[in-house]
């Protein structure tokens, strides 16, 4: 399949507490949701960036996505998050870069638990 563009997938969720167990869980749960909602192949990740903000360094969410998620080739990066006053806490950050031809309206960004404050703009009405 020839791919016309590379285009950035963003979200992000709250991770319950600084464990090993609990950045796994959200790490996979977020991935997840962003390889399903937008119909994503392992083979057409560029690379990935996780961040976490500075009261999570129990784990590498890249581990997590390696040894869950299937992305044994995927370049990937884990940094601190900017430490910005009044921010969400525990928040776990990704931005996964495909090829696809998809148009940049198409995308699904996906925000979960508390994170959803980051991105109001996305929520669908569903009156």
């Amino acid at each position: 399949m020839l791919t016309s563009a590379a285009r950035g997938i963003r979200g992000a969720t709250v991770v319950l507490s600084n464990t090993a167990e609990d950045i796994e869980k959200a790490t996979v749960e977020l991935v997840g949701e962003i390889l399903k909602k937008n119909n994503i192949k392992i083979s057409d990740i560029a690379f990935a960036i996780f961040t976490l903000t500075k009261d999570l360094n129990a784990a590498f969410p890249a581990k997590f996505a390696r040894l869950c998620c299937g992305f044994d080739t995927v370049p990937m990066m884990c940094y601190q998050e900017l430490d910005v006053p009044n921010s969400i806490q525990k928040c776990l950050r990704v931005l996964i870069v495909v090829n696809t031809d998809l148009g940049q309206n198409e995308i699904n960004h996906v925000y979960l638990k508390e994170a959803k404050a980051l991105r109001v703009d996305l929520e669908k009405d569903t009156h």
